[in-house]
């Protein structure tokens, strides 16, 4: 890993194999620190322009994504820019939608379906994961 976060800074969640992204809310000042190199912003309507290169994924507050065939594409795609690379996610709080994209990426980590909201509640945010749809979506996220 070569340009990633600093393990242990505001909103970083390390995943088993190492890769450390972070999540954050949208209503909250940027962190101080390192800018990300790539973003992934979970909102219903477009996100504010970054000096990063970022990524829509259009998806409601308290919903699942649009598309989920594309939110699969977009969290793998992330996910693997992660071992090199400064990722985010955020939404408007970085608890309900980023903590459900942190999830399915502990899943694509390794992180068994059924255990990956215990996990990111444990290791980013305690009240991540709102919804029980949204629980629902990182166990059928484990399944492809």
């Amino acid at each position: 890993m070569t340009d990633t976060w600093r393990a242990g800074a505001p909103g970083i969640l390390r995943l088993p194999s190492g890769r450390l992204v972070r999540g954050r809310g949208l209503r909250h000042p940027l962190p101080p620190g390192a800018r990300p190199q790539y973003g992934v912003y979970l909102l219903g309507g477009r996100p504010p322009e970054t000096d990063w290169e970022s990524c829509w994924l259009r998806w409601p507050d308290f919903r699942l994504p649009a598309d989920r065939a594309r939110a699969r594409e977009v969290l793998a795609g992330a996910w693997e820019r992660a071992g090199t690379e400064r990722v985010e996610f955020a939404c408007g709080g970085g608890r309900g939608r980023t903590g459900t994209a942190l999830a399915c990426l502990a899943v694509l980590d390794g992180v068994p379906a059924a255990e990956a909201v215990t996990f990111v509640r444990r290791h980013y945010d305690r009240r991540a994961v709102e919804t029980p749809w949204q629980k629902r979506y990182v166990r059928a996220f484990g399944r492809g």
